[in-house]
């Protein structure tokens, strides 16, 4: 397993288009991806946009993306990039 623990940047967090984009690069993987709100503990599989969604996962909310698989850390690191970057909505 390979996790790394970020924060959500953009203003309007982890809404329906930059959680989309979340879905599909994750999709690219073959790894099983989730992320954890680290908030609240709950935690949902990334290539699901409703689980996504049902996060609450706002401006400088903490969370950590995990992965279990062949490509984990190239996953992880690619996803923790796109939150980081604030899916260009910052």
């Amino acid at each position: 397993m390979y996790a790394m623990e970020t924060k959500i940047i953009n203003q309007t967090g982890l809404h329906a288009r930059p959680a989309a984009t979340f879905v599909s690069k994750a999709a690219t993987f073959s790894a099983d991806i989730t992320i954890q709100n680290l908030n609240t503990g709950r935690e949902a599989n990334v290539k699901s946009i409703v689980g996504i969604l049902t996060l609450g996962l706002f401006k400088d909310t903490p969370v950590k993306i995990s992965a279990v698989g062949g490509d984990e850390s190239e996953a992880v690191k690619a996803l923790v990039e796109l939150v980081e970057g604030g899916f260009g909505d910052t």
